[in-house]
C-alpha cells in the first residue's frame, strides 16, 4: 500500500540518475483500464510538465520515483479530458458513497504497489475519506515520511473501495470520456438519492441528474423540496427534462409544472407525450390547495356490476403505482361513484363474487374546489388512506391519497 499523499512531489530521476522533477500528477485512462495509473506527471525546475508513461516507471517508493530511460525519451504532458488525474478530479473532490448513501470529500487515494515484468506498477484501491488521510495530508513536507506513516497509522481509517465511488464530473462530454456512470445510484431507494442530492452543489446536483435514467431521476426529484425540483428542472435540457417529468404521476408533474417558469412548464408539456401531457394539463386547471390540486388521476375503477374477477383484471392492466392502490372504485353507466371495495376484501373473496356485496356504499368525497385544510381535516376524522374527488354530479374525477396529505402537513405542497 501506497498514498497519493507519500508520492506527492516526490522526486524523480531519470536512467542517469539526474532529476527529471517531481512527481505533480497521475494519470488513469478509464478507456483502457480503470484502476492502473497509466502516466506520471513530472514538474520540471523549469516549470515545464513532462509525462512519464508506467512502462517507463522501473521503480516507486516514498523516497523516489526511477526511470529507465533518458531524459530525451520523455514526451511533454499533452492535456486530455478524456483522461483521470487524481489530483485534479479525485482528491478534495466530493464524491457518492454508494454503500454508505451519503456524500464525502476525498482526502488521500490509495494505491496498490507492486512489481510487473521488472518495473513496479501502480493501481488504485481506494479513497481515503477518514482522519489518517487529513494528517497526511496536515504534515505533508513538515514531518518525515516514515514517521508520517506510522503516525497516521493511529488514527481510524476509512477507506471507500474504488469499484464503488461514484465521481461526480458536471461536464457531460466529460462524463462519456470517463464513462462515468451512475447505474449503481439508481439501485438506491429514491429517498436515500434525495438525500445525496441534496447534499451536492448545484452543478453537481444537475450532473447526477442528466446522468442518471429517466425513472430514477423522477422518482428522486419526488423526494427533493419543490424548490429544488424548480431549479433542477430549469437547470437542464428541456427534452431532459420531458422524459423526467412523463414518469412522474400527474399529480406530482402538475405540481412542479406550476412552480416552473411559465415559458418553461409550456417548453416541458409541449415535449411530452400527448396522453401524459393531457394529464396533466387537466391537473394544471385546478387550483392549487385545492382537493384538485391535490388530487391524482391514477386510479382503479370498474363497473358497480362487476366481479371479483373483473377487478383483479383491472387491477393487473393498471399503468400506475401499484403500492398507491388501496381500494377499487364502482361507476355506474354514467361514471358516478357508486362505492369502493378494499384490496383486502378482494383478495380474500371468491372470483365470481359480485363487487356490489363487497363495497362500502356510502363512499366520502369531495369536490374539486374543496380546501385541502377541509381536506387534511376529513383524512384525520375518518382516518382515510384515500379520498375520491368527484363533480358536481357525483362523477369520479381522481383520488387524494395519504402520501399527498403528509405533503401538505409538512408544508411541502
Amino acid at each position: 500500500m501506497i498514498y497519493f499523499t507519500e508520492l506527492d512531489h516526490t522526486p524523480v530521476f531519470d536512467a542517469k540518475g539526474e532529476l527529471l522533477g517531481h512527481l505533480s500528477d497521475m494519470v488513469v485512462d478509464a478507456s483502457r483500464d480503470p484502476l492502473q495509473v497509466s502516466a506520471y506527471l513530472i514538474k520540471t525546475p523549469q516549470n515545464d510538465v513532462l509525462s512519464l508513461t508506467h512502462e517507463q516507471v522501473q521503480a516507486i517508493s516514498i523516497q523516489q520515483i526511477q526511470t529507465g530511460v533518458p531524459t530525451e525519451s520523455v514526451r511533454p504532458y499533452a492535456p486530455d479530458e478524456g483522461l483521470l488525474h487524481v489530483r485534479k478530479d479525485v482528491l478534495d473532490q466530493q464524491i457518492i458513497d454508494v454503500n454508505n448513501r451519503k456524500v464525502v470529500r476525498v482526502n488521500d487515494v490509495d494505491f496498490d504497489i507492486r512489481p510487473t515484468n521488472g518495473r513496479t506498477a501502480l493501481r488504485i484501491l481506494a479513497v481515503n475519506v477518514g482522519v489518517a488521510g487529513i494528517v497526511r495530508r496536515l504534515f505533508q513536507g513538515v514531518v518525515a515520511k516514515r514517521m508520517l506513516r506510522f503516525f497516521a497509522s493511529m488514527f481510524p481509517a476509512r477507506t471507500i473501495p474504488w469499484e464503488f465511488v461514484n465521481l461526480i464530473e458536471p461536464d457531460p462530454a466529460r462524463r462519456v470520456k470517463l464513462r462515468i456512470s451512475f447505474d449503481r445510484l439508481a439501485r438506491l431507494h429514491p429517498a436515500d438519492l434525495a438525500d445525496i442530492i441534496e447534499e451536492l452543489g448545484r452543478d453537481e446536483q444537475k450532473a447526477v441528474i442528466e446522468s442518471l435514467d429517466h425513472e430514477t431521476a423522477a422518482h428522486a426529484l419526488s423526494e427533493v423540496p419543490s424548490e429544488l425540483q424548480t431549479a433542477l428542472l430549469e437547470s437542464i435540457p428541456t427534452e431532459k427534462a420531458a422524459d423526467i417529468v412523463e414518469e412522474m404521476p400527474a399529480d406530482e408533474a402538475a405540481d412542479i409544472l406550476q412552480k416552473l417558469e411559465p415559458e418553461t412548464s409550456a417548453e416541458v408539456l409541449a415535449d411530452m407525450g400527448k396522453e401524459e401531457a393531457s394529464d396533466v394539463r387537466e391537473l394544471l386547471g385546478f387550483e392549487e390547495r385545492t382537493a384538485g390540486g391535490l388530487m391524482s388521476t391514477e386510479f382503479v375503477f370498474v363497473g358497480e356490476k362487476a366481479q371479483v374477477e373483473g377487478a383483479i383484471e383491472a387491477l393487473r392492466n393498471f399503468e400506475g403505482q401499484l403500492e398507491a392502490i388501496h381500494f377499487v372504485y364502482l361507476i355506474d353507466d354514467s361514471a358516478v361513484l357508486t362505492g369502493s371495495v378494499a384490496l383486502a376484501r378482494i383478495l380474500a373473496a371468491d372470483s365470481k363474487t359480485p363487487l356490489s356485496e363487497l363495497a362500502i356504499k356510502s363512499v366520502i368525497a369531495v369536490e374539486p374546489h374543496t380546501d385541502q385544510a377541509e381536506v387534511v381535516e376529513l383524512f384525520h376524522k375518518y382516518n382515510l388512506l384515500t379520498l375520491p374527488v368527484v363533480d358536481d354530479k357525483r362523477r369520479l374525477l381522481g383520488l387524494v391519497t395519504a402520501d399527498d396529505v403528509l405533503e401538505v402537513v409538512l408544508g411541502r405542497k
